[in-house]
């Protein structure tokens, strides 16, 4: 805007005091909305700018949000408005922060603290987030051969006798091991049995004995070792599949989508879509019951990774905290490596012809569903969603490096756990400041290229529980109910039988014992 009328001046002042009042009284969505009618009027105010940054950030407190990639953008607005802002500089710090740019973080907090030497909080903050940085660094450095040698090194302590379980120890214990398994020098096995049984002592509140839950770590290992990148599940005759959006460290929750999933079986395929752990504060116990049924039924147990399951997020939102606390660091360290074996990505792929009431009901503008090569309707299930590039493959998918490697920031490993849809067509930023937003065209012509009926998806919360959104062919499903005990949301999970057909069922959260979310996460997850 080259020039202001007095009267745009006049009425962004107005919008501006009433986004202040509605910020005030924490309705931060709204705050947001006024502030972006403010600068429809005066977009040469950095306070407005930055005001928005905020609310964006706040979001997260009450809604099923994250906007920091906008706020940071705004931000920067303020900030090439006013390079003498600080608070505009400390808004970008916590953003940075908040999408683990620990770098930039530290710069924007120094700049702060040389515009306002006396800001305790931005000094308080920069400190935190050095230290946090200087632990990163030094692991990296260290990371490829501790990385690497994880299982080995557990393989070995149990070898040598370093981790037998204590006789005094009264919680549930493994079974034996099958012949089979026996002649490979196991010695325990995996029931249904010892499952229940562990969800009891769970629910007590108790830990398993540390050589215990590293043996389940294992048999999830030796399982998912043997799958691609892109892992498939074929639907035969009679079989169904539930695909389960992120569970995020909500054991009580977790305990009642089971009890109206049912317990997998070989006839019943449980696919659960990344995010396990952080945020809630019972992720040990979550993902210990995941692997445990994983190491059962390794066949029709399936586990994607998601952009939580990585080390960086960990360190920040709870998940390394909680395992130190409950199993010691060496656990953390196998978990972490083990996560590195999960497939980025599943196609679920029904067996038999679609059935005419499937076809009759198919989704999307009265378009025919998009068949596989076989013309069968097949899903393709993953984390986050589709890429800055529209020729990727399900065999490039399929022949991604994983074991032993965190996602990065960019690519198509990246991309299948962070990126997003959006409303609009192409592709645009993304609101959370890593990855992008893939519109429904770019959906479109993916799924056309790759045979896919449709896209699973997770990584959002949404307040259904679920959403069908462009145009049919991306569904995003979310499994944590009233998510971090603040949004309010429904849980859900869909289910695919072996013609292609769908069904959605929602449901709410569970009462839980009085812990908070991010228990463990030390106070460096404000803005996450």
């Amino acid at each position: 805007m080259s020039t202001l009328s007095e009267e745009n001046k006049a009425g962004a002042a107005a919008l501006k005091a009433k986004a202040n009042d509605a910020f005030r009284e924490k309705n931060f969505m709204e705050a947001a909305k006024l502030y972006g009618e403010a600068l429809e009027k005066n977009d040469q105010d950095a306070t407005i700018w930055c005001n928005r940054a905020f609310a964006r950030m706040n979001l997260r407190l009450i809604l099923p949000k994250e906007e920091f990639g906008y706020a940071l953008d705004d931000a920067t607005k303020a900030i090439e408005l006013d390079p003498k802002y600080v608070k505009a500089y400390y808004r970008r710090a916590l953003c940075y922060l908040s999408i683990l740019k620990n770098h930039q973080a530290i710069s924007d907090f120094k700049k702060t603290l040389a515009l306002d030497p006396q800001n305790a909080t931005a000094k308080r903050q920069l400190e935190a987030t050095q230290k946090l940085q200087r632990r990163i660094d030094f692991e990296k450095a260290i990371e490829t051969d501790e990385e690497e040698s994880a299982v080995d090194h557990i393989l070995q302590t149990i070898q040598q006798g370093g981790c037998e379980i204590d006789a005094a120890y009264a919680g549930p214990r493994l079974p034996p091991p099958s012949e089979e398994d026996a002649a490979k020098g196991k010695k325990f096995g995996i029931s249904a049995e010892f499952i229940g049984k562990m969800e009891e002592w769970f629910k007590s509140g108790k830990n398993l004995a540390r050589r215990i839950a590293w043996e389940i770590i294992l048999g999830c290992w030796d399982a998912c070792v043997q799958e691609e990148s892109l892992n498939e599940i074929v639907l035969e005759e009679g079989m169904t599949c539930d695909v389960i959006g992120d569970t995020h460290g909500q054991y009580y929750d977790l305990l009642h989508l089971l009890s109206l999933t049912g317990k997998p079986s070989n006839k019943h395929c449980l696919l659960f879509n990344g995010d396990f752990v952080d945020r809630g504060s019972w992720s040990v116990e979550v993902v210990l019951t995941l692997m445990a049924w994983k190491w059962l039924f390794p066949r029709t147990v399936l586990l994607n990774r998601g952009n939580h399951e990585t080390r960086d997020m960990n360190k920040v939102y709870g998940f390394e905290g909680e395992v130190k606390h409950k199993h010691g660091e060496l656990t953390y360290k196998l978990f972490a490596h083990v996560f590195t074996a999960l497939p980025l990505a599943t196609l679920v792929s029904p067996a038999l012809p679609p059935s005419p009431k499937t076809l009759a009901s198919a989704v999307g503008k009265g378009e025919a569903p998009i068949l596989s090569p076989e013309g069968r309707m097949r899903y393709f299930v993953t984390h986050g969603g589709l890429f800055s590039k529209d020729d990727v493959t399900l065999k490039d998918i399929r022949g991604i490096p994983r074991i032993g490697k965190q996602p990065g920031n960019e690519g198509i490993f990246c991309e299948l756990l962070w990126t997003d849809p959006q409303e609009s067509n192409g592709r645009g930023p993304s609101k959370r400041g890593v990855g992008i937003g893939f519109g429904p065209d770019v959906t479109r012509r993916w799924c056309t290229l790759n045979g896919i009926t449709g896209i699973l998806r997770s990584h959002e919360v949404r307040q259904g529980g679920y959403a069908i959104e462009h145009d049919g062919l991306c569904t995003t499903v979310f499994s944590a109910p009233n998510y971090v005990d603040q949004t309010g949301n429904k849980g859900a999970y869909v289910r695919i039988d072996a013609h292609g057909t769908r069904e959605y069922t929602t449901y709410d959260a569970v009462p839980h014992p009085p812990m908070k979310p991010m228990a463990y996460a030390g106070g460096m997850g404000l803005f996450g």
